[in-house]
């Protein structure tokens, strides 16, 4: 029966993201885009305790309005660290407003403006601010695509992709973040709907399906496994030609 040790993974998790450091920029700040979400959180706050929180940036990127803008603000104040916030409500209705007047546009291309508007905002702060950027998707999510490509599922170190929704939440815990956080209804940030609304089918199933390879509803597996299949591109390198040379 599977048991998650979250003591241990947590405490490795923090060592890995000191070695990763320690390779790549020993002098470095972690880069964190805040949204007030359980990854964002508890990716901050493992970046905390593996640098200390004079080396940990967080960045709130609103896009014009954003309702719990409050739960981003209450983290950077639970750990303490530095912060910038970034509007990026400009630079979205800029890119769209430019493109092309004869092209038509989908919905699903203007949703993922945002999140790669995001990413771009990230890389700027972390160059002029000697930083990597921290990946803040989780093994749930990846799992079945749920993520912009080039967008939040990039970055420059992950501590959370092997780790599922119910894994991340245990870790927040042990962290000593807020509940408010760690239990904040997953919402995509794009159109409004909760992640689950969106996916058809609830973390629960999902990370016990990841885990065990059980589930119940012939329907639901199916529907996992398509939307996982469809997706495996987003987590593999870009495909390159490679010359006989």
């Amino acid at each position: 029966m599977y048991q998650f040790d979250a003591v241990r993974v947590k405490d490795a998790c923090v060592q890995w993201i000191r070695d990763f450091f320690a390779e790549n920029g020993p002098d470095c700040n972690a880069v964190v885009g805040i949204s007030g979400g359980k990854d964002s959180s508890v990716a901050a706050a493992l970046c905390v305790e593996a640098l200390g929180r004079d080396r940990v940036i967080g960045v709130l990127m609103p896009n014009g309005e954003q309702h719990d803008i409050d739960m981003a603000r209450l983290l950077v104040d639970h750990l303490g660290i530095r912060r910038f916030e970034v509007n990026i409500r400009d630079a979205v209705d800029g890119l769209i407003q430019n493109l092309p007047a004869d092209m038509t546009v989908t919905s699903q291309t203007i949703q993922n403006i945002p999140p790669r508007i995001r990413m771009t905002t990230l890389y700027a702060v972390s160059q002029s601010n000697n930083g990597r950027v921290c990946n803040t998707c989780n093994l749930s999510e990846d799992w079945v695509g749920y993520s912009t490509r080039y967008g939040d599922s990039v970055g420059d170190f992950s501590p959370m992709s092997f780790l599922t929704v119910d894994e991340v939440k245990q870790i927040g815990r042990l962290l000593g973040l807020p509940d408010v956080l760690v239990d904040k209804v997953p919402i995509d940030g794009l159109c409004g709907k909760t992640d689950e609304d969106n996916l058809g089918f609830t973390y629960a199933v999902l990370d016990r399906y990841i885990r065990t390879g059980e589930i119940d509803d012939p329907d639901t597996k199916a529907l996992i496994d398509r939307k996982h299949q469809m997706n495996l591109f987003k987590l593999q390198f870009m495909p390159c030609f490679k010359p006989e040379l």
